[in-house]
């Protein structure tokens, strides 16, 4: 095995999108491990090092979702790309609630598909670096450190993943300036795709739901109708 060369876990059932997957990611240059269902996935993920994982959620012996979960509850920052035929807005939701990076539902466009594994392994590397004190950004009595992911919000202080540290950090970085969801997309997952501004609206919810003392009606991460999100920084307490 080449010593940099990138290790992705894929779980499918599906033998035959198994094998063709695994043939075009090898021929971009990765190494892939193959599982057939989510016990053994886990199996896998506890005793090799990879750099990210393609997981299916309708597998044997344990269910994607819950394979996800266990993951998360071990490593908040690993990253996690479902592929699924479970492709309604309520099934992405709980696919990135659980804390996936990105979803993808079947039937898929295979180039779109490959350029997400390259933007997800390519900031991979960003979550190592040392922590500074002036990453880390505060307003109200709340803070979030842009490197490590760390954050403390309404309930108390938790662990941010690389996606929703990542659309913070760009929102703050705007000044108070709206972000479209494409431009979210773009910058955040690496890829433009009018079909997938949802995914965005998904990560906002939950950011809400960390820092917002009532998110249904957001006083920092606002709604620009049809421009998209953008970030009000205030020091009031107990807003």
């Amino acid at each position: 095995m080449e010593k940099n060369k990138k290790r992705i876990l894929l779980v499918e059932d599906e033998i035959n999108l198994a094998k063709g997957l695994k043939f075009n990611l090898e021929r971009e240059g990765y190494e892939v491990v193959l599982a057939d269902n989510g016990q053994s996935a886990l199996e896998y993920w506890g005793s090799e090092r990879f750099d990210m994982l393609i997981l299916d959620l309708m597998l044997p012996k344990m269910g994607g979702i819950e394979v996800a979960r266990k993951i998360r509850e071990e490593n908040i920052r690993f990253p996690i790309l479902i592929l699924s035929a479970k492709s309604t807005d309520e099934d992405r939701a709980i696919g990135l609630e659980v804390g996936a990076d990105d979803y993808i539902a079947k039937p898929f466009h295979l180039p779109e598909l490959l350029l997400r594994v390259k933007g997800i392994l390519r900031r991979r590397d960003w979550y190592g670096e040392a922590e500074t004190e002036k990453d880390i950004f505060h307003f109200s009595d709340m803070w979030v450190n842009f490197v490590t992911g760390k954050a403390m919000g309404r309930r108390g202080e938790i662990q941010l993943t690389a996606r929703e540290t990542q659309v913070m950090q760009l929102l703050v970085n705007r000044k108070e300036e709206p972000v479209s969801r494409e431009e979210l997309l773009q910058k955040v997952w690496g890829y433009i795709s009018a079909t997938e501004t949802r995914t965005v609206d998904n990560f906002i919810v939950r950011l809400r739901k960390y820092f917002e003392k009532n998110p249904k009606k957001p006083k920092y991460i606002l709604t620009v109708r049809e421009k998209g999100y953008k970030f009000i920084r205030t020091f009031e307490k107990n807003v």
